[in-house]
């Protein structure tokens, strides 16, 4: 990237599980799905929590159409954000308000439909570079997201801090060649940078890093 800012450095936000709290509706979500095929939500849930929804509808349905299963998920998706009960986690207003303009962005699994309804719904700030998962033909944990977001905003991959709090995110932010911190857990996940239990306490490093003060990994 000839274009690349040498100095400037940015901050890569995950979304759901590090700036909202979604547990709970993407729980309702597969919950409602199952029950539309007849099948048994919790299982179906415990499955989708460690695969990706094609893969998903492969072990619950395989006598299924996948697509018809996509849409009837992106449909109660849909349905969720625009009735759902959303919270943004703790010191996440504040953080992404203190951060200087153009300093940040997302990279989500999400789409970004799904990401401004949540984001209106619990008054944060939308930034301008948003890499959805329509922006890219692979996802997480390909680094392919967090490059295309570094490439939007004209900056070195070593100059982005990635903030996440799920396996997969945290591989795609190390295999993109940037630093890698991981909130939201009680135990770190393999490979980050720097630990933090929630994402309040990640906001004045955060902040340190994006001001080149405390910023090694």
């Amino acid at each position: 990237m000839d274009n690349a800012d040498p100095v400037g450095r940015r901050v890569l936000f995950d979304v759901d599980g590090t700036l909202i709290d979604a547990v709970e509706n993407q729980r309702r979500v597969w919950r409602a799905w199952a029950r539309r095929y007849g099948l048994d939500g919790d299982e179906v849930y415990r499955v989708a929590l460690r695969t990706r929804p094609l893969e998903t509808f492969a072990q619950v349905a395989p006598e299924r159409d996948p697509h018809e299963c996509l849409a009837a998920l992106h449909e109660l998706e849909d349905e969720d954000v625009r009735s759902g009960v959303y919270d943004a986690f703790a010191g996440a207003a504040e953080l992404l308000s203190a951060l200087p303009a153009g300093s940040w962005g997302l990279v989500t699994s999400n789409y970004e439909h799904r990401v401004r309804g949540r984001f209106a719904r619990t008054g944060l700030p939308v930034p301008e570079v948003l890499v959805d998962a329509a922006a890219v033909a692979r996802g997480k944990p390909s680094p392919v997201p967090y490059l295309l977001a570094a490439e939007r905003f004209g900056a070195r991959p070593e100059d982005c801090l990635v903030v996440e709090d799920a396996p997969s995110g945290v591989l795609s932010g190390l295999r993109a060649g940037m630093t890698v911190w991981g909130v939201n857990a009680p135990v770190a996940v393999e490979g980050v940078h720097r630990h933090f239990t929630n994402l309040a306490e990640a906001g004045p490093a955060i902040l340190a890093f994006v001001a080149e003060v405390g910023a090694a990994r």
